[in-house]
């Protein structure tokens, strides 16, 4: 059973951010470079986890808003996050034009990102403070040594993924006084999102993913042999500059500058990890399942599909099955040529941030509900 938060939505606190550090006054509500008045705030959602580390207690999952003073469209916006970086941090970035929730929330749309059980500021379970449940190579890496075990199961799995999910959208239905909610997601959260929506498909209005996972061998449901294994990854910023800066061939497409902001934002995410070794990022380890074909064909929701072509983690072929499996009259696939697995934070940003606003204003992408298209780009291909 999934209960309501019992503390009052308060202003964003006690987060890190770059323009402080110029000396700059955070106020809320925020002017932004369009000049529409935002607002920052935090909600705490408290909800029964079903997770395997945590099954039956009380979990409090973070919810960051960003939102107008006065919102234009009907239905919120929830960001979900992928296996390994958090919401707030992924979709909330303190640079000019690299925040997608802030490009939406200018455009009238209530803006909500959320962090799952394990990641960010979001209740995490006890295993992932103690780094001997890192895998022995990651604990190498970044310690020198290794030692063994003390869980080597999975903390969290898709299920509960969804359970997360559902807390929060009631929580948004109760907000807002509505009956449906729009999800954008990335990587990890296209299983996550569009496994919801084929659940849920009375909650979900419309879905835009970026650099969805899927596989078309997924499993149906979850074995023990998945299960078994690392119950928590790291990211270091070594990993991180270098997984990026592979990915990245274009002119220009790589930006140290928004990359130190991202990885500051990181490790404001994760003050345990920020202590372990060079400094990292945690995230339980969710083995997917539970979203095959046979989902993705009787899935209805509409739906845009964006792929970056450089992308080196969610290969765009795979991005293009899922368009050709999925069931809903209403989709749409937009190819991205200069476009990594991070293209919220490259240079042709605005042009995923575009299609997303179409998207989730009329469930149309240049006038059409339907169709493939690939974009123009304004960096030099190498």
């Amino acid at each position: 059973m999934h209960t309501l938060p019992t503390t009052p939505s308060t202003p964003l606190r006690g987060v890190r951010r770059p323009w402080l550090c110029l000396g700059t006054l955070l106020l809320l509500p925020v002017l932004v470079q369009a000049q529409v008045a935002l607002q920052r705030s935090e909600h705490p959602v408290r909800h029964v986890s079903t997770a395997p580390a945590l099954a039956g207690e009380p979990v409090d999952l973070y919810v960051r808003e960003v939102s107008p003073v006065t919102p234009v469209e009907s239905l919120p916006v929830l960001f979900i996050h992928g296996a390994g970086t958090p919401s707030e941090v992924a979709f909330d970035v303190p640079l000019p034009g690299q925040g997608w929730m802030a490009y939406l929330a200018e455009r009238g749309f209530a803006t909500y990102a959320m962090d799952m059980t394990g990641y960010g500021r979001s209740t995490r379970p006890a295993a992932m403070a103690d780094r001997c449940n890192l895998g022995q190579e990651a604990q190498r890496q970044e310690f020198g040594t290794a030692c063994p075990p003390t869980q080597a199961t999975a903390l969290t799995t898709m299920a509960s993924d969804w359970d997360d999910i559902d807390a929060v959208v009631e929580f948004l239905k109760q907000r807002h006084g509505v009956e449906q909610v729009n999800l954008v997601a990335w990587s990890q959260g296209g299983p996550r999102s569009a496994g919801y929506a084929f659940q849920h498909p009375a909650k979900v209005n419309a879905v835009v993913v970026l650099a969805p996972a899927y596989n078309r061998r997924a499993a149906a449901t979850a074995t023990d042999a998945a299960l078994a294994g690392d119950a928590i990854t790291k990211q270091s910023n070594e990993d991180f500059v270098k997984q990026w800066q592979g990915q990245a061939p274009c002119q220009r497409q790589y930006d140290p500058a928004v990359s130190a902001v991202v990885w500051q934002e990181m490790l404001a995410s994760d003050p345990v990890g920020a202590s372990w070794g060079s400094g990292v990022r945690r995230a339980p380890r969710v083995p997917t399942f539970g979203w095959t074909p046979a989902e993705v064909a009787a899935t209805r929701t509409p739906m845009l599909l964006v792929a970056g072509l450089t992308d080196g983690q969610v290969n765009p072929e795979r991005v293009r099955e899922l368009y050709a499996d999925l069931g809903s009259s209403s989709k749409v696939l937009v190819e991205m040529p200069c476009a990594s697995h991070n293209a919220m934070w490259e240079p042709d940003a605005a042009q995923l941030f575009d299609a997303s606003y179409q998207w989730l204003h009329s469930q149309t992408f240049r006038g059409s509900p339907r169709g493939e298209f690939t974009l123009d780009s304004s960096l030099d291909a190498p």
